[in-house]
């Protein structure tokens, strides 16, 4: 059956100088709103030891120019400050400051058609109407959107849109996933996915560009200029976020389309349940590991599967995968078998493995199994 969704669509922005000066204005009253509203929760609750219901209609009678921008932007700010405060309570880290310059954006809200697309502008609250670039059609209701701005100096609006979408015809095939550096995904049917390495493919152009922006950076302290204020410096920082900003677009260019194809042509998906977080603290692996983004391509795959109607099951971190047998079931120890050997014979049966590939059929037959545990208790519960 068709599901309704919340689709994000990314759109680049090409704004004029009067649009540009709206959207810095809007940046900045967000960034000044949650900030100042951060800052008197604290002092409060130092005070008082409870927690201040402050709203940003509080500060527009002291701070009028906030009334310039889109009033649904700084509501925004009190809705995400609450999320952010919510999240700490369970365990999250405490709601940081924001910093001119780093993630500058704003949401706004589409009340009667205040948010809408033509076929080459979007028009927003308060603006109007702005030429734009659109890589796929934006089809549905638009709930909201958030305006952006790179490091690199481009603009972006990311539209959120309640649509329809289609499940995807049954194949009638199951493929387990075990996640690598040297491969990027080895599958159970014997394929192996080599890793693209982003950061490697374009390290000596990054190291290039940042030494040039060092120089310029020891260059104006010497003349005692501050950084905002060397022309020289801003331009080359510029050339190094567009570096960071051609890796980032690679890397979600290729975990999208492998990730669709993935969910197209399997109907059960098993993957490993891997703790990212503790793995990247191995400082020698810790920079091939953030290169992978094994946490995002599984993100994908997540929300994916639920759009198109397949399954996504996650196994045990802590299911050995690699040290058993997949043709005896034979457990090896992690003496016999060190991360640094790629292939070996069960001592039982005698079959020679691939460790990645034998580790993804593990993971595919512990996922059917967990699949069918879960689909029988469903039953049973119905």
């Amino acid at each position: 059956m068709p599901k309704q969704i919340l689709k994000a669509h990314k759109v680049r922005l090409y704004p004029n100088e009067e649009q540009q000066t709206f959207f810095a204005k809007s940046f900045g009253c967000t960034r000044f709103i949650w900030n100042k509203m951060l800052n008197d929760k604290i002092e409060h609750y130092k005070k008082t030891k409870t927690e201040l219901k402050n709203t940003p209609a509080h500060y527009k009678k002291e701070f009028e120019w906030l009334k310039d921008v889109d009033s649904l932007a700084l509501a925004n700010v009190q809705q995400n400050l609450r999320a952010a405060y919510s999240k700490f309570f369970k365990g999250s880290g405490f709601p940081k400051f924001k910093k001119k310059g780093h993630r500058d954006s704003y949401t706004t809200n589409n009340q009667k058609g205040t948010v809408a697309v033509t076929n080459n502008t979007v028009k927003l609250p308060k603006i109007g109407h702005i030429p734009a670039k659109f890589p796929s059609k934006v089809s549905g209701l638009i709930k909201s959107a958030t305006v952006s701005k790179t490091t690199s100096g481009k603009y972006y609006v990311s539209l959120l849109v309640e649509t329809i979408v289609e499940p995807l015809l049954k194949t009638h095939s199951n493929i387990g996933i075990d996640l690598g550096l040297t491969d990027f995904i080895a599958l159970s049917d014997g394929t192996k996915v080599a890793n693209p390495k982003f950061l490697s493919r374009l390290q000596d152009k990054l190291a290039r560009e940042q030494k040039i922006l060092a120089k310029r950076r020891a260059v104006a302290k010497a003349n005692q200029r501050k950084l905002s204020d060397s022309r020289n410096y801003q331009k080359q920082k510029v050339k190094v976020a567009k570096v960071y900003e051609k890796i980032t677009n690679i890397r979600k260019d290729f975990l999208h389309k492998l990730s669709f194809t993935l969910i197209k042509n399997h109907d059960v998906i098993a993957i490993e349940d891997l703790n990212v977080k503790g793995m990247v603290k191995n400082r020698k692996l810790a920079k091939a590991i953030s290169d992978s983004s094994w946490s995002t391509f599984a993100a994908m795959l997540n929300y994916k599967a639920e759009w198109y109607g397949k399954t996504l099951v996650k196994i045990d971190r802590w299911y050995p995968s690699s040290k058993t047998c997949s043709g005896c079931g034979h457990l090896l120890t992690k003496a016999e078998l060190p991360l640094q050997v790629r292939s070996w014979n069960c001592p039982s049966c005698q079959q020679k493995h691939d460790r990645d590939i034998n580790a993804s059929i593990n993971i595919l037959n512990e996922g059917l199994r967990l699949a069918t545990i879960k689909t029988v208790g469903a039953t049973g519960l119905a």
